[in-house]
């Protein structure tokens, strides 16, 4: 079963061709999610994962896989994967005993879209 979490980083009456950031005023709602999503990605070990996971074979990668290289233990690193999936940067999916986690391409769309400074 996979987990996901949608990214609504545009704003409302905001064109969907311009970036939330320079096209208008993000609203309450939008401001929040998107800070989420950048304190997510605001620790290293984090980056790290994210990192490893789109170098693995088929951008997928099994939690197992994830502890070593970081050098922290699995409670450690599925923490780090929770906060990662709640905010809609990975998927979760469980098989047997191992969970597998893929990036998700769409909000790493929807991230460089909300960031872009074009207008």
């Amino acid at each position: 079963m996979a987990t996901r979490t949608e990214l609504p980083i545009t704003p409302v009456g905001v064109a969907a061709c311009c970036s939330p950031l320079t096209g208008g005023v993000l609203d309450e709602d939008s401001a929040q999610h998107l800070a989420r999503v950048f304190k997510a990605l605001g620790d290293p070990t984090r980056v790290r994962l994210i990192s490893l996971i789109a170098a693995a074979d088929g951008a997928e990668a099994c939690i197992c896989d994830l502890t070593e290289p970081v050098g922290l233990s699995q409670p450690t690193v599925s923490h780090h994967m929770r906060l990662l999936a709640e905010a809609g940067l990975v998927t979760r999916e469980q098989r047997g005993k191992w969970a597998y986690f893929r990036l998700v391409a769409d909000t790493f769309d929807a991230l460089r879209t909300a960031i872009s400074l074009d207008k």
